[in-house]
């Protein structure tokens, strides 16, 4: 797989790796529902990824299954297929791990109140179990009637220091990565199936509508929050979507340190988190200057 790369904090660093640095990478990639042929993908950009000496490998949002082919109508005989976190699919992907930060995104199948339910989820794992977990908690259009919504934002540990995940839609809201860079996630891994616009379609992907605005929300979330962010998705298509790839990992002052464009590959990064999330917040912390008795948290009036 092609790969972009960067060295993150500063064009004086030198050819030899930090030992406090860590090599961040972004997948751009296309995962349909064959889940076989998912794995034996995955297990080829990790191995890429090895030789390469990255320590956190994001995949897309539905790595495992693929995306829904219709987002306003999906068909709910045709979903992707479901599997529990115990399953043999995920063990794999545990396995392949070995001492690398992997996240991915699947269909998960939880059992509520005697009943099968199906959340669009993700999880990081090493070969020695998994690390954090989240359910896609903001759901576009018709994403409702497949799946159910996720509830919470959790920040949790791992060899690559505290992170969180979101998935695609969760971006757009500001409130989603500021929860985590409140439970000190000084990374964050947004894992998208993020389509081109399909009301008003553009000639070419770098002019469409929903490509500018995964760009801006990707700059916009690591700057707001000081964080490092990790940003994947899905390429090709998958029925009536086209994914936009745009693989990226971003500086907590919103630059860009390495992209993909719309075809597959991996977006690497090497870069020293913690100094420079603190070199970011060293004149102004903007999590420490909120002022949240001032804000608005509810609609007021009618809504439009």
């Amino acid at each position: 797989m092609r790969s972009t790369s960067s060295s993150a904090s500063s064009a004086h660093a030198g050819p030899r790796r930090s030992t406090t640095s860590v090599r961040l990478a972004s997948v751009a990639a296309h995962f349909g529902r064959d889940i076989d042929r998912s794995l034996e993908k995955m297990a080829g950009i990790v191995g890429d990824a090895r030789a390469s000496g990255v320590d956190l490998l994001v995949f897309p949002d539905a790595t495992l299954g693929g995306y829904l082919s219709d987002l306003r109508r999906p068909d709910v005989h045709a979903l992707p297929p479901a599997l529990a976190e115990d399953s043999f699919e995920i063990g794999r992907v545990i396995a392949m791990a070995g001492d690398m930060v992997i996240c991915f995104g699947y269909t998960e199948e939880a059992v509520g109140d005697g009943e099968a339910l199906h959340y669009n989820a993700a999880l990081c794992v090493t070969g020695d179990g998994i690390l954090g977990r989240h359910r896609k908690v903001h759901q576009p259009a018709g994403e409702a009637l497949a799946y159910r919504a996720g509830d919470t934002f959790r920040a949790f540990d791992t060899p690559v220091g505290r992170m969180g995940m979101l998935i695609d839609y969760d971006k757009t809201f500001p409130e989603a990565a500021r929860s985590l860079a409140l439970d000190r996630a000084h990374v964050v891994a947004c894992l998208s199936a993020w389509p081109a616009s399909v009301t008003e379609r553009a000639s070419r992907l770098p002019q469409d509508r929903q490509s500018r605005l995964f760009d801006l929300y990707d700059s916009a979330r690591a700057a707001e929050n000081q964080i490092v962010w990790v940003s994947s998705n899905q390429t090709g298509v998958m029925g009536g979507l086209r994914f936009l790839g745009q693989a990226k990992v971003v500086g907590p002052g919103g630059d860009v340190l390495a992209k993909t464009w719309s075809k597959g590959a991996l977006a690497v990064a090497e870069i020293d988190v913690e100094s420079e999330v603190s070199r970011s917040r060293r004149i102004l912390h903007h999590l420490k200057e909120r002022a949240p008795s001032s804000y608005v948290d509810t609609l007021r009036g009618e809504a439009p």
